[in-house]
Formats: C-alpha cells, sequence, structure tokens
C-alpha cells in the first residue's frame, strides 16, 4: 500500500493532500531508512517515524486498511510507540 493511502486511511492526517505532503517533505523514515515518496510501500510490521502536529508519531503498522473507516477501526490498523509528549513546564526544570 502506498505510504500516504496509509496515513490517510489511518486517520494520521486529515486529507490525501497533507498525506503527501508529510510524505514528501523528507522527514518520514520507514524501518529507519529516509523516504521522500508519497508513493513509498508499507507493509505490516514496518515502523514510521515522522513529525506530525509539532511532536515526533513513532507508528508499526499491524493492518493495511481497505478504507478510511471509523476512528477505531483506523486505530487498530496501527500500534503508537511514540514518547510521551514533553510538558513544557516540566521541561524547563
Amino acid at each position: 500500500m502506498r505510504l500516504d493511502k496509509y496515513l490517510w486511511f489511518t486517520r494520521l492526517t486529515r486529507t490525501r493532500g497533507l498525506a503527501q505532503e508529510v510524505a514528501e517533505a523528507g522527514h518520514m523514515r520507514i524501518d529507519g531508512r529516509v523516504v521522500d515518496q508519497a508513493h513509498a510501500a508499507v507493509h505490516v510490521g514496518n515502523v514510521l517515524s515522522f513529525p506530525l502536529h509539532g511532536r515526533v508519531r513513532v507508528i508499526r503498522i499491524e493492518a493495511l486498511p481497505v478504507r478510511r473507516g471509523p476512528s477505531p477501526e483506523a486505530q487498530a490498523c496501527y500500534t503508537d510507540l511514540s514518547p510521551p509528549p514533553v510538558d513544557a513546564g516540566r521541561a524547563a526544570t
């Protein structure tokens, strides 16, 4: 499955166009390998890491969705391995 379709189908991005921008920005990694093409193939077991909405997301692909379904269905397609967000108050101390 194409990387941009996966990001959109799993509701990690709001639009397919934004998914393409994220994939082509050059900051996306699939299993540690830098990817800058929206049409890069993803498979079950791949680990994706990328910046999104001001934080770094790290996810492991558990399933390939066949459609852009409801949120619970989309979230079942990946495991979030992201570090917890840093609290601005705690970061200063």
